[in-house]
């Protein structure tokens, strides 16, 4: 033997590089190819890869404290709400990547933003794969947002595009899947393209201390289009949905490295482009006077963004033994623990009726806040009595029927008297809270907030 290879007949033998294989899907290497992947079950998605030959000589990487790392001083985009999914703005050298459904509005709202960089006197590269330079500027001067400081850069040419990457503060790549990569094999939009695509921009804004946006499509299954790998590859990935029969979308935040993931951003679709909407309360509440049975007030939180939720339960008998649950916005499993407490620990019979709960405005909402306003709203459809008007329901309810206390109950209550709301029920157990002109009722179980609401009517 010599240096770790066989010699035969005299002759050195060389070993054959060894061959990984790589899942275009979620990334898994593994050295015997198979048809499926054994980490996401993807069938077909292994390709050969040579591995190269680890290097003798390595020098030793940069070390440094963190106390002097100085945080860069984000990029704001202009647009408010933006800016608060993002964290507080675009981070020089990371990466951003939005997805969304054809025609949602990812292009206008990534336009927008950099005609409003550019028009503070920056210079911003709209990179796009999908577009004419004729049609982004024919939507830039609908929007507005037109400027000789965005520049743009049409056609499906990484590589070149890239190459105009100097002296800007912000660029744009409208789509990942229509941008190829030169030297990977495989159409625009393929896996080993978008991986590709999406490598090289990373690489790109890192060398070049430049925030960088990608646009990506959605399957119909509404997961990105592309491997699995492009979310772990980018530092950030938004999601922007909305209704067909609706002008309102919503911006969420699925990963972010710099900034929370429980924030956010509503927007309304214009003429003039995407509009944020400031107040979102409005947007699932009626403020109806008239006294219905079967409604609960709540606020719930998105993030740090208070909104008024209206939930709604409608209660009709049945003569069939397995009556009927139905709920939107409100798990379903949620819904029947509620029904059981409140048959169990409050004596109102539920097992005789069809039982449908909603949210109004097509939230939906995850905050076990809205536990109290659920059960109010069923109780108050049971003994169909209305509720006390404005009043709104602030607890998480418990399988023993005590109510628990909620998260940042004083940004709430701050909320519910702006609204125009004069009683707040909540629990017992809470923080003593004071806000002007909101009556605060605190109640210990499920019993007392039904009766502090119920009976008051009643009487």
């Amino acid at each position: 033997m010599l240096e770790g290879k066989p010699i035969c007949g005299g002759v050195r033998v060389a070993r054959d590089e060894p061959i990984r294989y790589v899942c275009a899907d979620c990334g898994h290497m593994t050295t015997t190819r198979t048809g499926r992947c054994p980490s996401c079950g993807a069938w077909g998605t292994l390709e050969s890869e040579a591995s190269s030959a680890p290097s003798k000589r390595s020098v030793a990487a940069r070390v440094v404290s963190a106390v002097d790392v100085r945080p860069p001083r984000r990029l704001s985009t202009g647009i408010g709400e933006l800016d608060r999914v993002l964290g507080g703005g675009l981070v020089p050298g990371g990466v951003v990547l939005i997805g969304g459904q054809p025609g949602i509005g990812k292009s206008t709202l990534l336009l927008q933003a950099a005609g409003r960089v550019a028009g503070t006197g920056a210079s911003v590269l709209y990179i796009s794969g999908e577009e004419s330079e004729a049609q982004v500027a024919l939507r830039a001067a609908r929007l507005g947002v037109a400027s000789d400081r965005l520049l743009l850069c049409c056609g499906t040419d990484l590589e070149g595009a890239l190459q105009n990457l100097w002296d800007v503060s912000f660029v744009v790549l409208d789509s990942v899947q229509a941008m190829r990569a030169e030297g990977e094999a495989g159409w625009p939009g393929t896996p080993n393209q978008v991986r590709a695509v999406a490598q090289r921009v990373v690489d790109a804004a890192r060398a070049g201390d430049v925030p960088a946006v990608l646009v990506g499509h959605i399957t119909k299954d509404g997961r990105l289009a592309g491997p699995m790998l492009l979310e772990h590859m980018v530092d950030a990935v938004l999601t922007f949905s909305g209704e067909g029969y609706s002008s309102y979308r919503m911006l969420r935040a699925v990963k972010n490295r710099y900034g929370s993931t429980d924030e956010l951003g509503v927007f309304e679709m214009r003429e003039d482009g995407l509009i944020p909407v400031e107040d979102k309360s409005g947007l699932y509440w009626n403020r109806s006077d008239a006294a219905v049975s079967g409604v609960a007030m709540t606020i719930a939180l998105e993030g740090t963004t208070p909104l008024a939720a209206e939930i709604q339960t409608l209660a009709g008998p049945t003569v069939f033994p397995y009556p009927r649950r139905t709920a939107r916005g409100i798990e379903l499993n949620r819904f029947q623990l509620l029904t059981a407490v409140i048959e169990k620990r409050c004596g109102l019979p539920c097992s005789g009726h069809d039982l449908y709960m909603n949210v109004a405005g097509g939230l939906s909402i995850q905050d076990p806040s809205a536990d109290l306003a659920a059960c109010a709203a069923l109780a108050s459809a049971l003994r169909d009595v209305p509720l006390p008007g404005g009043s709104c329901w602030l607890g998480e309810v418990g399988l023993a029927g005590e109510v628990r206390p909620v998260t940042r109950l004083g940004v709430r209550l701050r909320e519910a008297a702006r609204l125009g709301f004069s009683r707040a029920v909540v629990s017992s157990r809470e923080r003593n809270e004071r806000v002007e002109g909101l009556e605060i009722v605190a109640v210990s179980h499920l019993n007392q907030a039904l009766a502090a609401g119920l009976s008051r009517k009643e009487a």
